[in-house]
């Protein structure tokens, strides 16, 4: 959530930001409510003020012997007063539902642009294999192993499902189990949190009320995470933390669940873009201070993954038209995939600034005593699903078998190609 203080005192720099983020100017509807919401803050101190003022003269006049009578009549009218202005929240309830639906402000080296095609390359890693033959997509791979189906899993499920198998099954909690050796490796401390949480862990997120047509809900109100992050912001919600803690550091491998709502017609086949799917999530509670360094720090994690598994990827820098809701600066890692012969999304990692510290009120005490809010970053390491896509896509052989990276033979139990049993 954004900070009111700073829309007060920046108007035209947070309206140029909601246009830049492709949303209506709102700064004058703000500020209106702002207005009515302060004059409201002073009215209830004016007649607490003459509250107390009455109580210590009623006080006075009877020690005295007087009759207090028309002070009681007085101070009964203010009491009523002030009940009523203080039961009134109907003004900060307008300004938080307005506030609750804005994104958040791009950092100022993010570049400037409408969506995907203005985003900026930063860096490319490794060389796309040439193959000797036409890959295969991933699907026809692992429908022809025998150990991917959709078909089966759509009579259950419905569309946008799959059924993992055998060694590919066994693939998939080796690439967990390794992502999140290097999240340890790298002082992640492993999390094993709760799959459905409240409404209010899904608003401390920015999940709601944004994305709620995007998620999943049971009949009793609870949500089914469409991400870990959700749950590892909300282990530190409503806490002050302490500085010398900082940063604190979190990795879970976790099913996420979404409904997909406005990705009609888009990867309608294989694991792209599932209703379920596993991912190794990283979240990152820092100061101000140490989050664009822990942005960085994050971002490699995500990267060291990659390249250990010998995947071709590149980094971009997202523009302020394709960023996340919560982010005010967004790093996306693109893997190479030969079937479709570009590269494709595998992981997001985002600097959230104080955006959702504000909504879960989570705080540090820093060195002077003072209490700030903290920052908290988010980020994919990454994404099983659309790894295992790129594993099967990449080591591809010619006979429709698949080589094992290096770095997951160990893991695999030694296993070192899959192919048809």
């Amino acid at each position: 959530m954004l900070d009111i203080k700073w829309i007060r005192e920046n108007p035209e720099k947070f309206d140029a930001a909601m246009i830049a983020r492709n949303n209506e100017t709102r700064a004058l509807e703000l500020l209106k409510f702002d207005e009515e919401k302060r004059k409201k803050t002073f009215l209830i101190q004016e007649l607490q003020a003459k509250r107390n003022k009455f109580a210590k003269d009623i006080a006075e006049i009877k020690k005295a012997g007087g009759d207090a009578s028309l002070f009681l009549e007085d101070s009964k009218k203010v009491n009523a007063e002030l009940i009523a202005a203080e039961n009134d929240f109907s003004i900060d309830e307008k300004l938080n539902e307005i506030l609750a639906t804005l994104p958040n402000i791009p950092d100022k080296s993010v570049p400037i642009g409408f969506d995907e095609n203005d985003n900026v390359e930063i860096e490319k890693f490794g060389t796309p294999k040439k193959f000797s033959f036409t890959p295969k997509a991933h699907d026809d791979l692992g429908e022809n192993l025998k150990m991917l189906d959709f078909d089966q899993s759509a009579l259950m499920s419905g569309a946008r499902f799959s059924t993992l198998s055998a060694s590919l099954a066994r693939m998939e909690r080796a690439l967990s189990n390794f992502m999140l050796d290097v999240a340890q490796e790298n002082n992640y401390t492993e999390v094993s949190p709760p799959n459905l949480v409240k409404s209010n862990a899904m608003f401390n997120s920015g999940q709601l009320p944004k994305f709620a047509e995007d998620a999943f809900k049971t009949t009793d109100d609870y949500w089914l995470i469409p991400t870990a992050e959700v749950s590892l912001v909300n282990l530190v919600a409503k806490k002050t933390l302490v500085e010398s803690d900082l940063p604190i550091r979190f990795t879970a491998y976790t099913p996420c669940f979404r409904r997909e709502a406005g990705s009609a017609g888009k990867d309608t086949k294989g694991l792209i873009r599932q209703h379920q799917f596993k991912k190794v999530e990283l979240v990152s509670i820092a100061t101000p201070e140490q989050s664009e360094s822990e942005h960085e720090r994050m971002t490699n994690v995500a990267c060291e993954i990659l390249r250990r598994l010998e995947l071709p990827f590149r980094k971009i820098l997202l523009c302020n038209g394709d960023m996340g809701f919560c982010a005010q600066k967004t790093y996306d890692l693109e893997v190479w995939l030969p079937s479709q012969e570009k590269y494709r999304e595998i992981s997001s990692c985002s600097n959230c600034g104080d955006f959702q510290a504000r909504r879960g009120s989570i705080k540090y005490k820093n060195k002077d005593g003072k209490n700030n809010f903290v920052h908290t970053l988010n980020g994919s390491a990454l994404a099983v699903g659309r790894t295992l896509v790129a594993i099967l896509e990449n080591y591809q052989n010619e006979d429709g078998s698949i080589n094992v990276p290096e770095v997951l033979v160990n893991y695999m139990n030694g296993v070192k190609k899959i192919s048809v049993n």
